[in-house]
């Protein structure tokens, strides 16, 4: 492979066993003729890329309170995301960036785009996620129903947009929760398009059928589960999991469609590069 595009997974999980790191790492692989990858364990080892030795960015969910750190690896997460930003701002070759949940949730905290705070109670399973209007062109988003389905798994939601600083950034609002009439709480932000090149979502797109099932083998978590949603949503969710339109499209559409549009800029520019 000569020149490869370089991905850089920033692995938020605090040095935990995961699936959804199985699940990234499988989606990349897709691309395994086009791209490298390297793992940075920023919470556990405090590692961080040179920004200059790679092109595309995912930055993991991870546990925890977004809000939270301990005054070193969040410190240089916050400032590693800002050196991308300015990056893009005065260089033609962009770096393409995609933040998913802890992640999502830190990058909204950073720019200042909205409140984050702790949910009444955690939502986790098979969600459906409602795109905006400008989610409904948004490229990262395409080739998925609205609503379409995907798994979440949070304790804190980004809520009360400050659409001041929206426009000021030319951030867009591309995703929301799903509506519930039956309770005043208002929606969650689930997606945001910060910029060209940086996207984050508060669900995981990586997740597959496997992934969740694998969280199932512990009986607490069943239990867990079913002590929150009742036997019927449960068995409802199990459905929702081997339905070949709902989260196995997502983990076939999201990150996909991520991976592409930045490899397609990417070479575009190199092409302009070499003429």
């Amino acid at each position: 492979m000569s020149n490869p595009i370089r991905v850089a997974v920033l692995d938020m999980y605090n040095g935990e066993p995961n699936q959804g790191m199985r699940c990234i790492i499988d989606i990349i692989n897709r691309f395994n003729q086009m791209v490298t990858f390297q793992i940075f364990d920023v919470r556990g080892k405090n590692e961080f890329p040179d920004i200059k030795k790679f092109d595309i960015y995912i930055s993991t969910g991870g546990p925890g309170n977004p809000l939270e750190g301990d005054g070193n690896w969040d410190l240089k997460w916050y400032d590693f995301i800002e050196q991308l930003w300015q990056w893009n701002k005065e260089q033609k070759t962009k770096k393409h960036v995609l933040f998913i949940c802890h992640s999502f949730q830190m990058a909204c905290h950073h720019f200042g785009l909205a409140t984050l705070n702790k949910r009444k109670s955690t939502s986790f399973g098979v969600m459906t996620i409602h795109k905006t209007e400008d989610g409904t062109t948004d490229p990262v988003l395409e080739g998925l129903q609205n609503p379409f389905y995907a798994i979440d798994s949070r304790d804190y939601q980004v809520v009360q947009p400050k659409l001041s600083i929206f426009k000021k950034k030319g951030a867009q609002i591309i995703a929301l929760e799903k509506i519930r009439n039956h309770v005043e709480y208002e929606r969650a932000i689930m997606g945001v398009r910060f910029s060209d090149e940086f996207v984050g979502l508060q669900f995981h797109p990586e997740a597959d059928a496997l992934s969740f099932v694998a969280n199932l083998k512990s009986k607490e978590k069943r239990e867990n589960i079913i002590a929150m949603k009742g036997k019927t949503k449960f068995r409802d969710m199990l459905e929702d999991l081997l339905d070949e339109d709902k989260i196995y499209k997502t983990n076939e559409t999201i990150i996909p469609n991520f991976l592409r549009i930045a490899i397609n800029d990417l070479m575009k520019h190199r092409k302009t590069l070499s003429n």
